[in-house]
């Protein structure tokens, strides 16, 4: 007859195969930040439904806002945008990405200066057809060169009067090369481009009408501080008589660096002028500040800062009216956790 296994072997036996059962579970499911980024995401709903979900958010967030001005002014014209000696704040913290884009969020071009974050970019590398205005050259395209690799169907057009080509990502590609169109023009409040004009300037509206286009899919800005006055031209040009209208801007997404200086960072004038491009629909998904011009230019204040913006007006690739949003692309397996 054989013994009964005494109490504490039994335990120990007991909390081993539970122990090894859980492990083998474990290895079954998904990596746990995947599994939350499923549970949390808004299947089911349709995109417009999730922009208008989103959009009651970022009415609070501009509550915030308003509370904070308060809090450090007390009234807008008592802020200072990068304030010396010991406040915990700056320009940038007024202005948060406070607004999510409903797709994959990824960087695009190199991973230093130059890169840019895209809303989407799985959904417009499946489109026939896209189209890519950069205005802001400077001899780097990696960031127009990446798009254009993404889908064969995308054309750039470039703007940029200090230099004569798009940088070498797409000058010495050919095949990139025949899809991209350079100008040695700049993006302007006012078209000033006659024959006396040194510099070229040119409206957007009045490029897309030269270029016959009605939509750009991705639009990029890096115009060293004029970037003020083109937005103010632009959301001007394209506001509505109708004092119920909304105003429609015609480009999916925008990635803007803005440069808050030369008077640009007094904060009335700067706030004003960001809630001209939320009265137009547009909502920042991403920021990073520019390290690089800290780094290079030091003692410098923090005045570089990377904006992406995401249009939530309008029916294009970002959002449709009647899109479901479709379940999120599956993570890859990651250090050992199987997908």
């Amino acid at each position: 007859m054989l013994a009964r296994p005494s109490r504490p072997t039994l335990f120990l036996l007991v909390s081993i195969v539970l122990t090894v059962t859980y492990f083998l579970s474990r290895s079954e499911q998904p990596w746990e930040g995947a599994r939350f980024y499923r549970d949390s995401a808004l299947h089911g709903v349709s995109l417009r439904n999730f922009v208008k979900h989103e959009e009651s958010r970022y009415n609070d967030f501009l509550k915030d806002r308003a509370a904070l001005v308060k809090k450090l002014g007390p009234t807008e014209k008592d802020v200072i945008a990068f304030p010396e000696g010991y406040h915990l704040y700056t320009l940038w913290d007024f202005f948060l990405p406070a607004f999510p884009c409903p797709h994959r969020v990824e960087r695009i071009g190199t991973m230093g200066d130059g890169g840019k974050w895209v809303c989407g970019m799985e959904r417009i590398e499946k489109k026939d057809k896209c189209v890519i205005y950069s205005f802001g050259v400077n001899g780097e395209s990696s960031f127009e060169a990446d798009l254009l690799k993404r889908n064969p169907g995308c054309e750039v057009w470039g703007y940029d009067y200090s230099v004569n080509a798009f940088g070498p990502e797409i000058d010495q590609v050919p095949e990139l090369k025949q899809r991209s169109h350079f100008f040695a023009w700049a993006l302007g409040g006012e078209d000033k481009h006659g024959a006396n004009d040194e510099i070229k300037f040119y409206t957007l509206q009045s490029l897309m009408k030269l270029n016959g286009h009605d939509f750009i899919d991705i639009l990029k800005i890096d115009i060293e501080g004029a970037e003020f006055d083109s937005m103010t031209a632009l959301v001007n040009s394209y506001k509505t008589s109708n004092p119920f209208g909304e105003t429609l801007l015609p480009f999916g997404q925008l990635q803007l660096e803005i440069h808050a200086r030369e008077g640009h960072e007094d904060f009335p004038y700067f706030v004003n002028w960001w809630r001209e491009l939320e009265a137009a629909g547009l909502r920042p998904f991403w920021t990073e500040p520019n390290l690089v011009y800290i780094n290079l230019v030091r003692g410098v204040k923090p005045e570089l800062a990377e904006y992406s913006f995401m249009n939530i007006r309008g029916n294009h690739a970002l959002i449709s009216d009647d899109e479901i949003m479709p379940p999120p692309p599956p993570f890859p397996p990651h250090h050992g956790h199987p997908e």
